[in-house]
Formats: structure tokens, C-alpha cells, sequence
């Protein structure tokens, strides 16, 4: 598999202190957390954590993968919703993650959305970047 090549249109800067047990913010100060580990993890689980983050970044991400998707095909998505369950665990000598992603669009039948789902996967830069690197699952709520 060859990298992919983008022509960057915007860059979004964000700095960790303390790792997993720190904060992290952005360069213009629109984000700044408490990073904890969670209860499961043996952590806190006073702040969220890099996976909470992940999840909102995915289903954002991808919810509006599934807009473009919509235009493209004039379809109807009003009061969709994409839910990304990212889980963490051991993996090898490491840790890893996985993805479930859960899509729900009132009003349409299943076929259709998943239609939309797996063409939404297609053009999602989230998941062309977790492609073939991560398990991601596509679920239809």
C-alpha cells in the first residue's frame, strides 16, 4: 500500500503535557483538557482520555462524510447521527484500537443506509487514515 499524498488545506496544531495523565490544547486555545486514564484503565477517570477524543473526532468526521455522500446522491439524512465506539486493548507487545461505527438516519431503510455508511467510509479521512491499519466496523442502529 503506497502513503497518501494530500494537498493540505488546513493543519490543526495540538500540544500533550503529562501524556495520558496531563492536558492537551490547541494552539488557539479553543480546546484545552484534562487528559486521565479511564477507571478500566487503572486511571482516574476525573478528565477524558485520547480514545473519548478519537471517537468524537471519527464520528464528526465521518458524519460529515455521510452529508457529502447525501448531496452527492439527494438523499435525505435529516437527524442522522454517527456514534464511534473506539476500543483499547492489548495488542502484541503494545496496545491497539478499534473502531465500531454506529449510523442511524430516521426515516430510511436499512439498505439505504448502509449504502451511505460504506460510500461514507469511502471518502471519510479518518477512515481512509485507520484503512487497513485498525478494525472498523460499520453498524446500522
Amino acid at each position: 500500500m503506497s502513503v497518501q499524498t494530500v494537498d493540505v488545506l488546513y493543519t490543526a496544531i495540538a500540544t500533550a503535557e503529562g501524556g495520558r495523565d496531563g492536558r492537551v490544547a490547541t494552539d488557539d486555545g479553543k480546546l484545552d483538557v484534562v487528559v486521565n486514564p479511564p477507571k478500566e484503565l487503572g486511571g482516574s477517570g476525573a478528565g477524558t482520555n485520547p480514545e473519548q477524543l478519537f471517537a468524537a473526532g471519527f464520528s464528526a468526521c465521518f458524519q460529515s462524510a455521510l452529508g457529502v455522500v447525501a448531496r452527492q446522491r439527494k438523499a435525505d439524512i435529516t437527524g442522522s447521527r454517527v456514534t464511534a465506539k473506539v476500543g483499547i486493548g492489548k495488542a502484541g507487545a503494545g496496545f491497539g484500537l478499534e473502531v465500531e461505527l454506529v449510523v442511524s438516519i430516521p426515516g430510511a431503510d436499512e439498505a439505504t443506509v448502509r449504502e451511505l455508511t460504506e460510500a461514507a467510509h469511502e471518502v471519510c479521512p479518518y477512515s481512509n487514515a485507520t484503512r487497513g491499519n485498525i478494525k472498523v466496523g460499520l453498524s446500522v442502529a
